[in-house]
């Protein structure tokens, strides 16, 4: 079958058995071809393919609604609602998302990029359903690390107590993009190991009412009996007791097994979890050995032998900070390091190879992980948390509430800042400054490069009056030259990269470079600007503003990152709070909207952040100057 004439997941429900082997063959071999090219999230896509085929051969989409955790592994229901002629576009500027999108098709039903929000969705549209009326079908599909968030423990102890009609399916891999940790890891573990019990407690259930005169004392000792059983079969039967029927485990490759206990599940009144075990990368051998998570995302890769093609290049930021961090907890014992589930893409899995004692995977849980880190500090550890700017705004309340306000000595690495491309707009890290640098007690750090990177890992740990962030990019540095010998930088203190009369350019960061090149571009039109590495967004270079104040150079203000509430309102904020009403300042950033997927070239031609703007904003700036030129 040619995938590209699926315009309905109708088809699929009017496939026999024999029908959906065949289109599960024809969906492992398009994505594992496609996907070599564009590069993307194959190995759970891989895994999927079954229980995406029986969903939508028992659900009638859109009238029913089939909701996504993460977004990770929907590429095979975008291909069974017609989008298969557009995966030469995944993940590409202005092309197919690579995570479900309302705006693509009306089978979509939820956004997400972030785990363990399927849940409460579900539940939000099951009782906007039960006050409309109206009998739609609800299956919300979430894997074995997303439900270890908080957030979906929350959604399962609200729809146990309502008794809401949905359908959970638990699509349990046994692997996130990191093998997962925690005590509900471990239950479901057991469960996995203890074959089914619902046909078993199904048939006591049938018997027991033969039983002429069930009632009374007897109807009590039966249901103490089938209690008996529940415990002697699946031991410590978490889901059950929250008030769910628990089918389980189910072969998620199998689809008598899939079919027939999904159907069981969406006819059951109440809530059902469905246990499916699925393996990641199913059909491809490379994605199923993989133990690293490589292929959970991934670039471009030969399909024969799985090679993935990297270009070479300098170190990744990822890697220059973790290398930093193992160099300096040699010397230092009180370092911890944190991750919330990202132990390879944080490259904290080298600091844990070398230091098992002192680095702690808590699972998808970034509010726990914040809270932690500053318990450790309280007790003269050096906490050291390392995650992508997108997931931190899932510990917010703890930022505000757990360490600034009691000014802990946290040390927050902040990973992928700024935009990062093909994962879009859920991941985009743009807000980090916003929300970061008007909490108390906080200060927030960027590098040039990657040799004033491993300087400010230094300096923060160095740091002992209270939490720090020092946030970096994602992908490589310049291969610039590595100091030896680490040094203190002076927090609140600027570095001024080319000197200039004309105007003034603030920027940081990955925006430097940009400033770097317009400035040298408008010198040649006698247009001369000096350009600040403003490495510090919270505290600002108070002595080097007062300097430009008393000079009167008009500022522009570039920043990777959120125009309202960063970098650039803050340096208006300064001028306003000191008086000073008179300075003339523009500001170049991220607009207020959310930035969709691309390349970070494309995207930024899309929104004005190129060499190029700079110089014609600088005009606006200097205008007699460019007549004159």
């Amino acid at each position: 079958m040619d995938l590209k004439t699926i315009k309905d997941p109708a088809i699929v429900q009017a496939c026999s058995r024999q029908e959906l082997e065949s289109l599960a063959q024809h969906i492992r071999e398009f994505l594992i071809q496609k996907l070599s090219v564009t590069g993307g999230h194959l190995g759970p896509n891989l895994g999927v393919v079954e229980l995406t085929l029986a969903l939508h051969h028992l659900y009638q989409t859109p009238k029913d609604k089939i909701i996504w955790d993460v977004g990770h592994q929907a590429y095979v229901h975008k291909i069974l609602t017609g989008r298969a002629g557009q995966f030469d576009s995944l993940r590409k500027y202005k092309g197919l998302c690579g995570f479900p999108k309302r705006d693509e098709s009306e089978h979509d039903v939820w956004e997400t990029g972030h785990s363990s929000t399927s849940l409460s969705a579900a539940m939000g549209m099951a009782v906007a359903r039960d006050l409309k009326g109206s009998k739609d079908q609800i299956a919300a599909v979430i894997g074995d690390g997303a439900l270890t968030g908080g957030m979906a423990l929350e959604a399962l102890n609200h729809i146990g107590h309502e008794q809401t009609n949905l359908t959970i399916i638990l699509n349990d891999n046994e692997m996130s993009i990191a093998p997962n940790v925690g005590a509900l890891h471990s239950i479901l573990g057991r469960l996995r190991t203890t074959g089914k019990y619902q046909k078993v407690k199904d048939d006591i259930e049938f018997l027991i009412k033969k039983i002429p005169a069930f009632g009374g004392r007897l109807a009590s000792t039966a249901e103490r009996v089938k209690d008996s059983l529940k415990y002697l079969l699946v031991s410590g039967m978490f889901f059950e007791e929250m008030g769910f029927t628990y089918l389980g485990p189910v072969d998620g490759h199998d689809f008598d097994d899939l079919l027939s206990n999904i159907k069981y599940g969406r006819d059951t009144n109440g809530p059902v979890i469905v246990h499916v075990l699925t393996k990641k990368g199913k059909g491809y051998a490379p994605a199923e050995n993989d133990a690293k998570g490589t292929w959970h995302g991934l670039g471009p890769y030969k399909i024969e032998s799985g090679e993935v093609v990297k270009k070479p290049g300098p170190p990744a930021y990822s890697a220059v900070f973790s290398s930093t961090l193992q160099r300096l907890a040699h010397k230092d014992e009180r370092i911890v390091a944190l991750t919330a589930a990202m132990p390879g893409g944080t490259k904290l899995d080298q600091f844990g190879a070398e230091f098992p004692e002192r680095m702690f995977d808590v699972g998808i849980a970034e509010q726990h992980a914040t809270t932690m880190a500053g318990g450790l500090a309280t007790q003269g550890m050096k906490p050291v948390f390392a995650v992508y700017s997108t997931f931190l705004q899932r510990g917010y309340d703890q930022l505000v509430h757990d360490v600034c306000r009691q000014n802990l000595n946290v040390f927050f690495a902040i990973d992928r800042a700024g935009l990062v491309g093909a994962d879009g707009e859920t991941h985009q890290g743009v807000f980090d400054i916003a929300y970061l640098r008007h909490l108390p007690n906080m200060k927030v750090l960027m590098p040039k490069d990657e040799n004033e990177l491993q300087h400010m890992i230094y300096t923060a740990l160095r740091y002992d009056d209270g939490p720090i962030a020092v946030r970096y990019p994602r992908g490589n540095g310049y291969g610039v030259k590595m100091d030896e010998e680490l040094k203190e930088l002076e927090i609140g203190k600027w570095e001024i990269l080319k000197d200039g009369k004309d105007a003034t350019i603030l920027s940081f960061g990955t925006m430097l470079p940009v400033a770097v090149e317009a400035a040298k571009t408008l010198s040649e039109q006698n247009v001369h600007v000096r350009v600040v590495n403003a490495r510090s967004a919270k505290p600002l270079d108070a002595d080097l503003l007062k300097e430009l104040q008393e000079e009167g150079q008009p500022i522009l203000t570039l920043e990777e990152a959120v125009l309202k509430g960063s970098f650039g309102s803050a340096v208006l904020e300064h001028f306003h709070d000191t008086g000073c009403h008179n300075m003339v300042i523009e500001r170049m950033g991220i607009p207020d909207r959310y930035i969709e997927h691309g390349s970070v070239p494309e995207l930024y031609e899309e929104i004005g952040l190129t060499a190029e703007e700079v110089i014609n904003k600088i005009f606006t700036l200097v205008p007699r100057r460019r007549q004159r030129a």
